[in-house]
């Protein structure tokens, strides 16, 4: 039997496949092709680094919470205030005691 298969390497490959473009497109066309080929490369890299550096900023920032709920005594005046309850003067064992009792309902009574 008869081997028909081709021995041709890895750089004999672009030759032939630079032989079969010139034969399909002409030498007017594949110019043309690659610029159009070049610049979608470039768009790609450009989109592809913008994204990775948006990434990068985003992990790289710790978040800073500037709500009502930076410690726990701004915490209980804001769900107070939330409730109705006047915080004013009032310690934190107190306003615990207010928000839990006007939280837990009119039915049920404190010890």
């Amino acid at each position: 039997m008869l081997e028909y298969s081709l021995n041709i390497a890895g750089s004999e490959w672009i030759i032939i496949i630079f032989v079969g473009l010139f034969a399909l497109l002409g030498t007017n066309k594949l110019p043309e092709i690659t610029k159009k080929l070049g610049r979608a490369m470039g768009e790609y890299n450009k989109t592809k680094n913008d994204i990775q550096n948006q990434l990068a900023g985003i992990t790289n920032t710790t978040p800073n919470i500037t709500a009502p709920v930076q410690n726990e005594r701004q915490k209980m005046e804001f769900i107070a205030k939330t409730l109705g309850i006047d915080f004013a003067g009032r310690t934190d064992e107190e306003l615990q005691k207010m928000i839990s009792s006007k939280m837990s309902g009119p039915n049920t009574k404190d010890n």
